[in-house]
C-alpha cells in the first residue's frame, strides 16, 4: 500500500498571493478632527491645532490623508497637512484608507521584479483574507505576461488557465 502523493507540492507552480503586496497597515490623517462643527475649517485654529498636534504616531507609517465628512476643504488644507507629516511618515498619500492600500498594491506590484518569474508556470491565488480589487489582478497579470510560462487563477489544486506562451519553433 502506498502512501499519498501530494501532487500539488511536487509540481513546479509558484503561487503568488496578492495579499502580501499590501501595505502591513495603514494609517488614517482624518482633517475631520480639525473642523469646526465637523463642517467648518478656521484657518487660524486649523493652523494652530496642528502645530500642537502630536506627530509621532506617525513616524515611519504609511498614512492616509483625507476627510471623512462631506464638508469643503480647501486645497491649501491638505498641503499644509502634508507640510507637518512629511517629517513623520514612511509614506503619505491622500484617500482614505481603503483607496491608499489599493494604491501601495498597484505601486507594489508594478514595483515588483517579474524577472525571477522567466517561464515559471504561475498561479495567482485568488481567495484570502482581504478583498481584493480587481485593478490588481489586471496590474499582475501585465507585470507576468512577457516573463512567466502559463499564468492561471485560484488555487492551485483549482485553477482556470489565464496564459500560455506559445512554443518557440
Amino acid at each position: 500500500m502506498s502512501g499519498i502523493i501530494n501532487k500539488v507540492a511536487g509540481s513546479s507552480l509558484i503561487t503568488l498571493n496578492l495579499e502580501e503586496f499590501f501595505p502591513s497597515t495603514v494609517v488614517e490623517f482624518d482633517l475631520k478632527q480639525f473642523l469646526f462643527m465637523d463642517l467648518i475649517l478656521k484657518e487660524k485654529d486649523y493652523r494652530a491645532a496642528l502645530k500642537e498636534f502630536d506627530f509621532s504616531n506617525y513616524a515611519d507609517q504609511t498614512i492616509a490623508l483625507y476627510c471623512s465628512t462631506d464638508a469643503i476643504i480647501p486645497h491649501w488644507a491638505y498641503m499644509l497637512a502634508v507640510s507637518y507629516l512629511a517629517n513623520h511618515s514612511g509614506q503619505l498619500y491622500f484617500g482614505n484608507p481603503s483607496q491608499v492600500k489599493k494604491e501601495v498594491l498597484i505601486q507594489n506590484l508594478r514595483g515588483l521584479d517579474s524577472a525571477s518569474y522567466e517561464d515559471k508556470r504561475m498561479v495567482i491565488k485568488g481567495c484570502g483574507e482581504e478583498e481584493m480589487d480587481t485593478a490588481a489582478y489586471v496590474e499582475i497579470t501585465k507585470k507576468l505576461l512577457p516573463k512567466a510560462k502559463s499564468i492561471m487563477y485560484g488555487e492551485p489544486c483549482s485553477t482556470v488557465p489565464i496564459y500560455k506562451k506559445a512554443l518557440k519553433k
